[in-house]
């Protein structure tokens, strides 16, 4: 497995920002995946993970890390009986493909989440009314101290959260489903692709949703847009004109211009309504929002 030195991340995320990886490899293995490991243990360095870099926010000066992107059979997806069985660097398009052409059902919510299995578990992703803490089996948890299976329960799923953290890399995930017809399936998926597709700007480059939903009777893109944020821009990023719950990236976007439009929609909000947003987006490299 080869390791890189100085691989620019931007073209890993699907906002487009960002600068290199101390280290980058791509192991396409559970070999490879704990010789990556072990190089990071014995040359005393960080390990984080990329999968679509959709939800992700990468440091303009870079990331003092070994950066692993999944590949190989640790992209792959197949079903087994009831059981979706896929490689944490497998991207939820290809898997419900598989679930579908084998009649699966319960995993169509995911077709509204541009990301990988392994993400998923590690944000226990969900979109209208699923999410992975609700069909997960187990998963199959890599670090330098060796692999081990780990129930939901284990793994801290809750609301876009998990305690997983960054050295810790999910090679595999068990998803149990129920049979459904194929008809259904593709129309239950035609109808959520409909809906994301008339509320966000899924033709922009994005990180997708910026900030968690309070615990409030506004959602967080409800609430920026109270807050007159709809099409405020910092620098090349602005706050999309759609759904002000995303950043796009519209002209030549760093990641501080993204940070600073979190920033201003956090203390706006605070202002506004006395609510402390959390941001959903994973950082990666020296980020930050200020206090407010």
């Amino acid at each position: 497995m080869k390791v890189e030195e100085g691989v620019a991340l931007a073209r890993f995320t699907t906002i487009g920002s960002g600068g290199p990886a101390r280290a980058f490899a791509q192991p396409g293995s559970l070999d490879e995946l704990a010789e990556a490991l072990t190089w990071a243990r014995e040359n005393d360095v960080s390990v984080a993970t990329v999968g679509l870099g959709s939800n992700l926010l990468v440091a303009d000066e870079g990331v003092d890390s070994l950066v692993l992107k999944l590949g190989g059979d640790l992209a792959a997806a197949r079903t087994e009986g009831d059981l979706l069985v896929a490689g944490g660097g497998a991207t939820n398009a290809v898997c419900l493909h598989r679930t579908r052409a084998a009649g699966l059902g319960g995993f169509e919510f995911a077709c509204a989440i541009p990301g990988t299995v392994g993400g998923g578990v590690w944000m226990n992703a969900g979109a209208y009314g699923g999410d992975w803490a609700g069909i997960l089996v187990r998963a199959l948890v890599l670090d330098g101290d060796g692999a081990r299976w780990r129930t939901p329960g284990e793994l801290g799923l809750r609301y876009r959260h998990s305690d997983l953290r960054h050295g810790e890399v999910v090679a595999r995930a068990e998803f149990r489903l129920e049979l459904r017809p194929v008809e259904e399936i593709k129309a239950i998926v035609a109808g959520l692709q409909r809906q994301r597709k008339a509320a966000q700007p899924t033709n922009k480059r994005t990180y997708g949703s910026v900030f968690k939903n309070p615990d409030h009777e506004l959602t967080a893109g409800r609430m920026l847009e109270a807050c007159g944020l709809r099409g405020y821009r910092i620098g090349g990023a602005q706050i999309s004109p759609r759904h002000a719950n995303f950043i796009e990236n519209v002209d030549g976007a760093r990641t501080t211009d993204a940070v600073a439009l979190m920033a201003e929609a956090r203390r706006r909000a605070r202002e506004q309504f006395g609510v402390e947003l959390e941001h959903e987006v994973e950082f990666l490299g020296p980020l930050e929002l200020p206090p407010l």
